[in-house]
């Protein structure tokens, strides 16, 4: 299937729930997690112009081990608790950061990254397996509107925690 050039509306709710669909419509029926992840990432960058970083990191024993992602070359691992990815994990809750040099420990792939937000993924028994993390280049680019609409979207993923 090729890709499509999709215009999404400014509304937050209605930008969801398109960008819902183009997930959806790029990964429903596949089984391999390698590829849901290539193209929900490629999706995902594409309705974010002005995020410079979105991927993911999967758990593997105590580290995040980086995954499929849309951006320069990032840090292949990062520890249980460390930088926003591992927060995120530690805490089992999503992250946003305004301005990540103001985060203590914040990991930095991408000087120019000014803002960052972290969704945990979780498979349909709760266990977290990885994150959704993305980072832009415009300070506080990401916002509560954008939490909810993320963590919204990564629950299409749940069927290939395992």
């Amino acid at each position: 299937m090729s890709y499509i050039e999709v215009n999404y509306p400014s509304e937050k709710t209605e930008f969801y729930t398109m960008l819902r669909e183009q997930v959806k419509l790029y990964t429903d029926g596949e089984t391999d997690r390698m590829a849901v992840l290539s193209n929900t990432s490629s999706v995902i960058a594409q309705a974010f112009p002005r995020a410079n970083w979105v991927g993911f990191y999967l758990v593997s024993g105590d580290e995040l081990v980086v995954g499929p992602f849309q951006g320069k070359p990032a840090v292949s691992r990062i520890a249980y608790g460390k930088g926003v990815c591992g927060t995120a994990w530690k805490e089992n809750k999503s992250q946003v950061v305004e301005e990540v040099s103001c985060f203590p420990g914040h990991i930095a792939c991408d000087c120019s990254s000014r803002s960052e937000i972290v969704i945990p993924l979780r498979g349909s028994d709760g266990t977290m397996w990885g994150v959704l993390d993305m980072d832009s280049v415009e300070y506080a680019y990401f916002d509560e509107e954008d939490r909810v609409g993320l963590e919204e979207t990564v629950k299409l993923l749940e069927r290939i925690s395992r």
